[in-house]
């Protein structure tokens, strides 16, 4: 079980959380979007629908359809209600549950750091979990750093 988190810092969740989903569907994989937050999950409906004029991905919000034919599913907890492998918590929250996926990834902000940390720092034990920090150079690209 691998998990990657991810440290926004000069590039917002509404650019760098589209690039992973378009990575986990070219796999042929499919991923879950939790957010507690109902204004942060309208918003990245919004922008996975619309971020680049010549792509789309395919989506929904839980609920609002036929969850299970969902490649990308947001939701407000996680219920992989369409059999995602791959999880994204992007509300800055990390949640054990997500330990069930074969990949989570973690995106927080400096608001969110010092839990970012504690939960990096708990999953050090944990067998069968392999950790990445990215974080973003100066330019905006995304560096592994741990």
């Amino acid at each position: 079980m691998q998990v990657d988190f991810y440290h926004l810092t000069h590039m917002p969740l509404e650019r760098a959380l589209p690039r992973i989903a378009e990575r986990v569907l070219a796999a042929g994989e499919r991923l879950l979007v939790v957010s507690r937050d109902e204004a942060q999950r309208a918003a990245i409906d919004k922008v996975l629908w619309d971020y680049t004029p010549e792509s789309f991905l395919p989506h929904a919000r839980l609920g609002a359809g036929d969850d299970r034919a969902q490649p990308v599913l947001i939701a407000p907890d996680v219920n992989a209600a369409n059999g995602a492998q791959h999880i994204a918590l992007v509300d800055g929250e990390w949640r054990d549950d997500a330990l069930d996926f074969q990949r989570a990834f973690h995106f927080f902000d400096d608001e969110a750091i010092r839990a970012a940390r504690l939960a990096w720092k708990a999953l050090a034990d944990r067998d069968g979990v392999e950790r990445r920090y990215w974080k973003q150079n100066d330019a905006g690209r995304w560096e592994q750093a741990a």
